[in-house]
């Protein structure tokens, strides 16, 4: 693994790693020196909310134990992260092991500071391919991913049985439109999702994105305005309310939890409190438009070995995140963060055992789909901006689904070339 790596960022990332200098660990792999086999292995991870006394501190340190070693880790929020991870490689201080949102992992992977899975030694062929997806680059696996989140559809089982829809009847977006004015003419509200002007707009309108069969290299084929239009179409028919417009998931599931309507687009993150519903809740896969299940974007981290000086640390960092990603490990991990589903058959299998409830969540985490997938890379963010500002456009009425994607294709088309 002799090679030369150079750190690439844009003027814009330097800017937002300068402001965060103040609040780096100052440590590094690269500089704890000594025995490779021992001391000290640095860890960073964008759980705040897990302190030192939380299992999930507990698992990190078990790890480091198990390889002989001492785990020191660090928890910043998610933007944070990669920010502080680009400013450490600068700076020849670069943690021994990151764990970061999957859309991150192509970032730090195209500016050369992460190794490969390859290099590193994991054996990667147990995790499913279409989750793994997210962390190619190039050909090249960065790192794996500790679970998988993802989205379908909430009900309240209430309000469709007043309304005489059964849940197994929604297979396409007929049917679904179909029980939407079902729900409405017995008097109750359809659906609520995010259309906010951020990512998670984005994330939230993939799956009828992709469902349509469009393609995120071509924001304004038929397929994609159909997809918008969808969304148009429940808004116009009060299927949908217009707080949609500025919905966050949160704001979505708050809305849910009321108990006025039928469908919620959310996550598995959601499936403890969806029980501890005051009505009846239950799960139907996000359908594509002629049939079958959607792919909706898988959410989640990926644990990856950023390129250290000394290459002999390589042989624990392997160890700690084997360690991370055991069956075993993916479970513990699927329990701590409110179920994200295990990216490996065995892992799924031993969730299964001990939550069979989650058997729609495996489904819908099988059939996910990276947002840096299909070779997208860092070009994702700049045309996820695009989409989520033309499904803005478009439901506001500023424009007509058609106009706002056109519009988006060309911008794109700007900020990628």
């Amino acid at each position: 693994m002799n090679r030369t790596r150079t750190v690439l960022a844009t003027g814009a990332a330097l800017v937002a790693v300068g402001a965060l200098a103040a609040c780096s660990s100052g440590g590094g792999g690269a500089a704890d020196g000594g025995d490779a086999a021992s001391g000290t292995y640095t860890w960073w991870d964008p759980y705040p909310q897990h302190d030192g006394s939380s299992d999930w501190e507990k698992r990190a340190q078990q790890c480091g134990e198990d390889a002989g070693v001492e785990i020191e880790r660090t928890a910043y929020d998610t933007t944070a992260l990669t920010n502080q991870a680009l400013l450490a490689a600068q700076e020849g201080t670069s943690p021994d092991i990151i764990l970061l949102d999957n859309p991150a992992v192509s970032t730090l992977a195209e500016t050369g500071i992460l190794t490969t899975t390859e290099e590193l030694g994991l054996d990667t062929s147990a995790i499913d391919e279409n989750l793994l997806d997210a962390g190619v680059i190039d050909g090249n696996a960065y790192g794996v991913p500790i679970g998988a989140n993802t989205l379908s559809l909430y009900y309240n089982a209430d309000i469709l049985s007043a309304a005489g829809v059964d849940p197994a009847s929604i297979t396409d977006w007929e049917s679904l439109t179909a029980a939407l004015k079902k729900v409405d003419d017995a008097g109750s509200r359809g659906i609520t999702f995010a259309g906010i002007g951020t990512e998670e707009g984005s994330f939230q309108f993939l799956p009828w994105f992709w469902g349509s069969g469009a393609d995120l290299s071509q924001l304004d084929s038929p397929e994609a305005v159909s997809a918008l239009e969808l969304w148009k179409t429940w808004l116009d028919e009060g299927y949908a309310p217009n707080s949609v417009i500025n919905n966050s998931q949160n704001t979505v599931w708050e809305e849910f939890l009321t108990g006025e309507f039928a469908f919620a687009e959310n996550g598995t993150w959601q499936f403890n409190s969806a029980a501890e519903a005051d009505f009846e809740t239950g799960i139907v896969q996000l359908p594509a438009k002629d049939g079958g299940v959607a792919q909706a974007p898988a959410g989640g981290e990926f644990i990856v070995a950023p390129v250290q000086a000394d290459e002999a640390r390589y042989d624990v960092t392997r160890q700690i995140v084997e360690c991370m990603t055991t069956p075993e490990g993916f479970v513990e991990t699927a329990n701590t963060f409110a179920y994200y589903i295990p990216p490996t058959a065995e892992g799924q299998e031993q969730l299964l055992t001990e939550n069979p409830d989650l058997e729609p969540w495996v489904t819908a985490v099988q059939s996910a789909k990276g947002r840096t997938s299909d070779g997208l890379g860092t070009d994702y963010p700049l045309i996820s901006e695009q989409l989520w500002t033309a499904v803005q456009s478009a439901l506001s009425g500023a424009e007509s689904p058609e106009e706002a994607l056109k519009a988006a294709q060309a911008a794109a088309e700007d900020a990628t070339s």
